[in-house]
């Protein structure tokens, strides 16, 4: 059996510790009980939560150290802590995989917990699916050269924001970086957006006017330094989109993200501005998270 049959027999055959199989039912018992006192705040969005939480319990793989890190955590502690749960690594020559999966707990709001939660494991489930899927492709076709990279970085955790960023490096001879970010108010149990952040949608020009003149100091300062503000490597910068990829700062301050290539050439990688707090000062809501 080849290391990828291994994993992929491993992946489909997962043990529950009885640590965690404890944790997240009693998740989601919490969960259904706060739903007969009364509708939740984020009921449109996380229909089916309780379901796919289980799904969750199915589909992950928890190391001896993690199960006895968890048989520590309370059930509904206050304290929010985000664990590795699940780790995939293959090595065979030209295939290489090294996908990481981030769990929460300590979240007030179980019904947010388990819809981060089970979307975590449903994106890296979806990637080791396709990995093995293009890994099969290229060997019907003589073999080539194919690598994955997925993990999670904590930007941000204090008293009221969790910042989390989730990565994806893809290597089909060159590479492509993607990211994704959430960004938790731990005090309210809310799943902070972008727009949210603002009284309406003129953050936008704003921003996008911020960015575009930092981009232009930038590459005035430093000649190794390049982005797409003209034809010459692509169609430009204009703006932002409105969900633009963004995360709060432990000082509060609001930093936006580019994935690679998306407005700077690929030797630039991932791309991110952290946007001064007098830019868009009366544009906020409020200035609970960004100061």
């Amino acid at each position: 059996m080849s290391n990828l049959d291994k994993l992929k027999d491993d992946y489909e055959n997962i043990e529950i510790p009885e640590e965690l199989d404890r944790v997240v039912r009693a998740s989601i018992h919490e969960a259904k009980m706060k739903r007969k006192k009364k509708w939740p705040v984020f009921r449109n969005s996380l229909i089916g939560v309780a379901a796919a939480a289980v799904l969750f319990v199915g589909g992950i793989n928890v190391s001896p150290a993690f199960a006895k890190s968890m048989a520590d955590v309370p059930v509904l502690g206050s304290i929010v802590e985000v664990f590795t749960v699940q780790q995939f690594t293959i090595d065979e020559g030209t295939y290489q995989a090294d996908v990481s999966t981030p769990i929460i707990t300590g979240l007030e709001d179980d019904e947010l917990q388990a819809a981060l939660n089970e979307k975590y494991a449903k994106e890296n489930k979806e990637l080791f699916e396709q990995f093995e899927k293009e890994i099969a492709e290229l060997k019907e076709d003589g073999g080539g050269h194919l690598g994955v990279d997925a993990g999670y970085e904590v930007l941000t955790d204090n008293d009221r924001i969790l910042s989390i960023m989730r990565y994806q490096v893809n290597t089909v001879g060159s590479s492509s970086t993607t990211m994704r970010y959430d960004t938790i108010d731990k005090v309210d149990n809310v799943l902070i957006t972008l727009p949210s952040l603002f009284k309406d949608d003129s953050y936008i020009e704003a921003i996008n006017a911020y960015i575009a003149e930092e981009m232009e100091r930038q590459m005035a300062t430093d000649e190794m330094i390049s982005y797409f503000t003209d034809n010459e490597y692509g169609e430009g910068f204009t703006t932002i989109k409105p969900d633009q990829n963004f995360y709060i700062t432990d000082d509060q301050k609001l930093v936006i993200s580019f994935d690679k290539y998306e407005v700077a050439p690929g030797y630039m990688g991932v791309v991110t501005f952290e946007i001064p707090t007098s830019v868009v000062k009366d544009l906020l809501v409020s200035d609970v998270y960004i100061r």
